[in-house]
């Protein structure tokens, strides 16, 4: 939590709930110390106080938003073996497609493209964070050779590219079938090509068609 008190007051994570709850209805463009202070049940004192200043109370809400999208992360860390990076995606992209994650999801969308266009201040690294906690998750999904591989490492920016492209796609058009389909072929393509003992492909074991799973995939 970026505050200024290493340990917050219950009173200011209380706020910060609140203020979180008001941010995934309303987003970050609009928002303004003294409505959102009315809203829950507080002042712009005490949020300047708390917080140190808008900026200061951005930055805590973009914390509380990755809290929220690291706990999934975290419980794919938590197998007892690599589940595989095509598994992994699987996962995420149902927890993605959820109705009742769109209010994240946009809020994320909102504070991604503004750390683009605004790289300083409250939005500072933001994407750049974002891009790195997911790619760190999805590697550790993967086996320990493909993950330290050069190929592995593409495999995940693909997987990270297709959620993200997906995502943006289902916020915008709110037609989940039509973007599940595709990223079910896309996870065709993820797919590992399986080895024959002499280190080339296996016969009919084309990757992009044969659908086949790895030791690596769940």
């Amino acid at each position: 939590m970026t505050t200024r008190t290493a340990t917050p007051s219950a009173r200011q994570v209380e706020l910060l709930e609140a203020a979180y709850a008001y941010a995934l209805t309303h987003g970050f463009a609009d928002l303004s110390l003294r409505p959102l202070a009315e809203a829950i049940g507080s002042s712009t004192r005490v949020l300047m106080f708390l917080f140190g200043n808008k900026d200061g109370l951005v930055r805590a809400l973009l914390e509380r938003a990755r809290a929220d999208e690291l706990a999934l992360l975290n419980r794919l860390r938590q197998a007892d073996q690599p589940i595989g990076l095509v598994s992994a995606t699987e996962q995420v992209w149902r927890w993605l497609a959820a109705d009742e994650h769109r209010a994240l999801l946009r809020l994320w969308a909102e504070a991604y493209a503004r750390s683009l266009v605004e790289p300083g201040g409250a939005w500072a690294g933001f994407a750049r964070t974002t891009v790195t906690d997911w790619l760190d998750v999805l590697a550790g999904c993967q086996p320990p050779q493909e993950r330290e591989s050069a190929d592995g490492a593409t495999r995940r920016t693909l997987a990270l590219a297709t959620l993200r492209g997906a995502l943006l796609d289902l916020l915008a058009t709110d037609d989940e079938p039509r973007v599940t389909a595709a990223v079910q072929r896309q996870l065709v393509l993820l797919r590992p090509v399986p080895l024959g003992d002499g280190g080339e492909p296996e016969a009919g074991g084309s990757g992009a068609g044969s659908g086949r799973r790895t030791s690596c995939t769940a």
